[in-house]
């Protein structure tokens, strides 16, 4: 079979190579790899910056954001030949800390967790692939095309969980949620933000492309002008960060309405200084009971959330967010950004 493979450390390693045919163990689906998606963490592997390879091996098969069609599935395991099939990333430290051995691996104290395609175990990113059957998640069968964006979508349905948990430490019934960032993230938090039948804002940089129109087709509003202006403008109850920069980060901090919730999901870059009154910031915070949660990775439950967000919503919408699908024998040029990229996904 073949599958993509990087050697972490290295920049510029990403390669399609032969690899053996892989065989289910005990309790394992084997499944047909139909698309992998390409993130920021893809690209950072790739540019040598994260990630490292299994135990004794010097490359890794990337792929975390997995779409497959089960083959063969071990009788009793909820599964059959045939089902749509997205793998989960992360798995549990040999040592369970307190939140692993409660399956809430997301939350991981240790950092001795693994992650498929990213973190000591290979991805997803193959023709063919083998899951344990508690770390597969079953599709709608209509999602064959759009199915990739399960993990994703998993981000975004513990992003959404955990604003809620928050929020209901006292009354907490939001009306407007902003968006920062239209990127994969972003849409899909609106996306679910729509779906809670909430007032949904997007701001993005981009003024044209595919962008502006996927967020109006899903009843949204999407605005280009300075973040802190449409932050004063919208006043929301729920911010959702999703690109990491500091200008919608500190904005997002001091913009919410009283009570506001804001979760973080982008991961910012270092090296930026910002000059910052973090006593106008903390005063803003504790007057108005404000509240800030970071919020990254998902666990099982949040990929069953994740699909059926995904089976509820509008195909074509969803089909859209993919806006390039490479094949698999160029699947380094899924790595160099284009010009209107939302979403970009290689085909196994």
């Amino acid at each position: 079979m073949r599958a993509v493979t990087v050697r972490p450390g290295t920049k510029d390693s990403v390669e399609v190579r032969e690899l053996p045919d892989p065989a289910p163990a005990a309790g394992e689906l084997l499944v047909d790899g139909l698309v992998m998606g390409v993130c920021g963490t893809d690209k950072e592997i790739a540019r040598g910056e994260y990630g490292s390879a299994p135990p004794g091996r010097e490359r890794l098969v990337l792929g975390h954001e997995s779409l497959g069609r089960v083959r063969q599935a071990p009788e009793g395991s909820g599964f059959s030949a045939g089902d749509l099939v997205a793998g989960v990333v992360r798995r549990p430290d040999p040592e369970p800390c307190g939140a692993c051995a409660r399956d809430e691996f997301d939350m991981c104290r240790n950092g001795r967790y693994t992650e498929r395609g990213i973190k000591e175990l290979d991805g997803y990113g193959a023709e063919t692939w083998c899951v344990e059957a508690g770390y597969a998640v079953k599709l709608a069968p209509h999602l064959d095309r759009a199915g990739v964006l399960m993990e994703p979508a998993s981000v975004v349905a513990k992003a959404w969980e955990q604003i809620e948990r928050v929020g209901g430490r006292s009354w907490f019934e939001p009306e407007r949620v902003l968006v920062t960032g239209a990127g994969p993230i972003g849409l899909l938090a609106a996306l679910l933000g729509t779906q809670r039948r909430l007032d949904v804002h997007v701001v993005d940089r981009v003024g044209d492309g595919p962008k502006p129109g996927l967020v109006r087709d899903l009843g949204a509003t999407y605005h280009t002008r300075d973040v802190e202006r449409v932050v004063t403008a919208v006043r929301p109850d729920v911010v959702i960060e999703a690109t990491g920069a500091n200008e919608p980060v500190l904005a997002s901090l001091t913009g919410t309405a009283p009570y506001g919730v804001v979760c973080l999901t982008g991961v910012s870059s270092a090296g930026r200084a910002t000059t910052v009154d973090a006593g106008a910031l903390n005063r803003d915070i504790v007057l108005q009971n404000d509240a800030v949660v970071g919020s990254v990775n998902a666990n099982l439950r949040h990929y069953r959330q994740a699909a059926d967000a995904l089976a509820a919503a509008d195909l074509t919408w969803l089909e859209r967010l993919i806006t390039r699908r490479v094949p698999l024998d160029r699947a380094a040029e899924a790595f160099t950004p284009k010009e209107d990229d939302v979403k970009v996904v290689i085909e196994l």
